[in-house]
This record gives structure tokens, sequence and C-alpha cells, in this order.
């Protein structure tokens, strides 16, 4: 059975992939490739940093969507197969457990290789009309927060330093900033 466009297969179970607590905690830096319109494009390991931050950021997710049975937080860097002829794989991915449909994504940008993060697939999450979207910068330390709208994404704030990282949609998940990019800033 193929996948609707935008949603990931069923398994027999009728369960969405995931991956175990443990694996969510174990970093998964090696290189990786996404498919973008049916060309292959590789991807860098991400580097120290950013696997600092990514399992800081999916261990909050974690324990704040534990008691939200319509939504899945999935493995770092899980690959979602969002059109025939497009397969990306988010830092962070949120579904909607009823339709297998991401609603929040979550792009942790390298240093070396932003583009592929910052222009290319945050197209891509506006053509597919992604409601959330949150740009981490570490090379800033900020977080760029988008919705989707009619028109397209719409960025609703850029935070830094004491401000808070949260989601109406998530009551349990906050961070605040300064303690998401904690640590050393020499690497991205």
């Amino acid at each position: 059975m193929r996948a609707p466009i935008g949603k990931l297969c069923f398994s027999e179970k009728h369960r969405l992939p995931s991956a175990s607590i443990a694996a969510l905690l174990v970093p998964v830096n090696r290189p990786y490739e996404e498919i973008l319109d049916g060309a292959s494009f590789p991807r860098s390991a991400p580097g120290e940093r950013h696997e600092t931050i990514c399992d800081r950021l999916h261990a909050l997710m974690m324990a704040s969507v534990a008691n939200l049975p319509s939504t899945q937080l999935l493995a770092p860097r899980t690959r979602i197969q969002v059109t025939r002829s497009t397969a990306i794989c988010p830092d962070l991915a949120l579904l909607t457990v009823a339709t297998g449909k991401l609603w929040l994504a979550a792009e942790i940008i390298s240093r070396d290789d932003h583009r592929a993060d910052t222009v290319i697939k945050k197209d891509l999450y506006e053509k597919l009309r992604v409601p959330r979207l949150w740009m981490v910068d570490p090379r800033y330390d900020n977080v760029e927060i988008y919705h989707s709208t009619e028109f397209g994404l719409q960025l609703k704030g850029i935070l830094a330093g004491s401000e808070v990282l949260a989601e109406k949609l998530i009551p349990e998940f906050q961070v605040v900033i300064a303690e998401l990019f904690a640590g050393e800033k020499s690497e991205n």
C-alpha cells in the first residue's frame, strides 16, 4: 500500500513509526540523505553542538507530548516521505497520530550547509503548509518561529536570550532560549 502524499505509511498494526526512548537520546550524528524533488541531497553529519541542542529539544518535547495521545514525536532525522519525489529528515518532527501528517518541524541550522534548511527546506515546508516550523540557529543562538497561513509561512517571532520558546498546542512545552543553547559556541 502506498502512503498518501504528505503522510507516513501505517504498519499492519496501524501505528506510526517511532523510536524508543533510548533511540531518541542517542546521537545520530552521521551523514544522511534527503530527497528533494527527486534529487539526492547528501547532508553532512551534524556537529557536537548541533546534537547537544537536538538532544535537549527532543528530551523536553518527549516529556511534553507524553500525555498527548494525538501527537507523536519521531526520532531525530526520521525520514518522512512528503511527496512522491521528496523525503525530508527534520531534526525534530511532530505528527498528528490520526492522519500521520507533519504539523511541527524543527530544523537546527548547521553552519556548513545552512542553505538547505534556511532556503530549500523552508520553501518546501511552506509549499506543504506545515502548520509550525522552528528554525533553530546555533550561529546566533536564536529560534525563528513560523506559522502557516493562507499566504504561506509567516514569521511570528525571533526568540533569543531570556525569551521562552513555547507552543500553545503543547501546553507543557517551554524552554528558555539561553538554556536551549547553553554550552560552547565554537562549533555548530
